[in-house]
């Protein structure tokens, strides 16, 4: 389906606004469906994803169906509690008022995701639109085709297109010819920095509210006192899953100089083990995603030093899992988002000068510090502005349905996963209820002589 159907549009704002999808009963027998027609679906998802991204049942599973069934888990788990409403306290001038917070559905939500986990980033948040009483649009990402035709026919199995409706084609024409069309009631986004603002820019013209899971340049910082054998593996497997291809994967190593040789000599001996000394032909290791974003990827070697990998084949999309020494911190490398299986070394002497490198490039989506020192933990976290991370260890944050998971600044606003993603897809109603038989003279006027009444009323 290459456009959007604007019956299909029209038929989801007359369905939301029935009510059918508001009772707790209905959201938890959506996501009870969801959860089995995935599990129906698991092999046909396995072959998807290696389609897509050589990706292997193992990884397919932790990374993405196992990552869903967290989230979907937590949400059967917790709904009826996100829904309840929530008493809170009142003040002295509106006594005995009573205050409560409700959470209400937001409409008809558009969720746009990307290629590089194309199942987890398009029914993670779809879990938590439907969670909290949503219809939804949902643009699976048309480079991974094989991964958007099995989201489909999920979807379709399961949910009437008035409910949920799933949209293929190509972004740049189907998102702007659906926000031009039909007023969704939120946009939730996930994917490159520059689309994210192209996307903003179109739901500001009608004021529409969103959610964007963006990117940047990830820090990982490893300080003299860090554990180098658990670092060198927890770096490996964060930096080079799924190829390199991870929007929170660290982005570049920033180690201390007096250890920096003994890390680069065990990530290297963790790639071999975690890869073999082939990793063209490991059962472990995926390719890129395609063409375009091979050439980008290549055109990158040449800005330092390969001290480990560097191989590729444009016929099999693939890049080695690559180090890359002495890097200008003016390169391409130090100052785009790379997104692919290459990771560039810098060294520091000072946590102040290696402060310094991460400020140039602010705002990160994630960060990582191995370090045991509690004292230089609390500096970190105390300068650095992000939207998640770990300490002594990588990615693996993003797996916690407890944590929010967001951006700041440029990689992203709003946040999701869990009771966030609830929050995220509900807006909170205030309501003050006060009861007849008490009803004070003196908040109607006149109001002459009451100045000093007010003011110790209200304050």
């Amino acid at each position: 389906m290459g456009t959007p159907d604007l019956q299909h549009l029209a038929n989801m704002r007359i369905h939301f606004e029935s009510g059918i999808t508001r009772p707790y009963a209905f959201r938890k027998q959506q996501l009870l469906s969801l959860k089995k027609t995935i599990l129906q679906h698991e092999k046909g998802i396995y072959d998807a994803l290696y389609s897509d991204l050589k990706k292997n049942p193992e990884e397919s599973y932790a990374t993405e169906i196992g990552m869903v069934l967290g989230e979907l888990n937590a949400a059967l788990k917790n709904l009826r509690d996100w829904m309840q409403p929530q008493r809170v306290g009142t003040d002295l001038v509106n006594f005995p008022s009573s205050s409560t917070i409700y959470r209400d559905p937001l409409g008809v939500v558009l969720i746009i995701s990307p290629w590089n986990y194309p199942l987890q980033l398009l029914l993670n948040p779809l879990v938590s639109a439907i969670a909290g009483g949503n219809c939804a649009i949902v643009k699976p990402s048309e480079f991974a085709p094989a991964t958007a035709a099995i989201i489909e026919r999920i979807c379709n199995e399961i949910f009437p297109r008035e409910y949920v409706y799933v949209v293929q084609g190509d972004g740049a024409e189907i998102v702007p010819a659906i926000m031009k069309s039909f007023r969704v009631d939120h946009l939730f986004y996930t994917g490159s920095i520059p689309v994210g603002k192209a996307i903003y820019q179109m739901a500001a013209e009608n004021l529409i509210p969103v959610t964007l899971e963006l990117g940047g340049k990830s820090p990982c910082i490893v300080e003299p006192d860090a554990d180098l054998g658990v670092a060198a593996r927890r770096i490996v497997l964060g930096k080079f899953v799924n190829a390199g291809q991870t929007c929170i994967a660290p982005d570049y190593l920033l180690v201390h100089q007096s250890v920096k040789d003994a890390l680069v000599e065990k990530m290297k001996e963790s790639i071999e083990k975690f890869y073999s000394a082939d990793a063209s032909n490991s059962y472990e290791y995926g390719k890129i995603i395609n063409e375009k974003r091979f050439d980008k990827l290549l055109s990158y070697l040449g800005e330092g030093n390969i001290v480990e990998g560097g191989q590729h084949d444009r016929t099999k999309l693939f890049i080695a899992p690559t180090i890359v020494e002495n890097v200008s911190i003016d390169s391409s490398l130090m100052k785009e988002e790379i997104f692919g299986p290459i990771f560039p070394v810098i060294t520091y002497q000072t946590t102040e000068e290696a402060m310094q490198v991460v400020k140039q490039n602010p705002n990160p989506l994630a960060f990582y510090l191995f370090t045991k020192n509690k004292k230089t933990q609390k500096q970190w976290l105390d300068s650095v502005a992000f939207g998640g991370g770990c300490i002594n260890n990588t990615d693996w944050h993003f797996s916690n349905p407890q944590l929010p998971f967001g951006g700041v600044g440029s990689s992203g606003m709003g946040a999701y996963h869990g009771k966030a993603g609830f929050d995220t897809f509900t807006r909170p109603k205030s309501v003050l209820k006060t009861p007849n038989w008490f009803d004070l003279y003196i908040k109607y006027p006149p109001f002459k002589g009451r100045l000093k009444l007010f003011k110790w009323l209200i304050r």
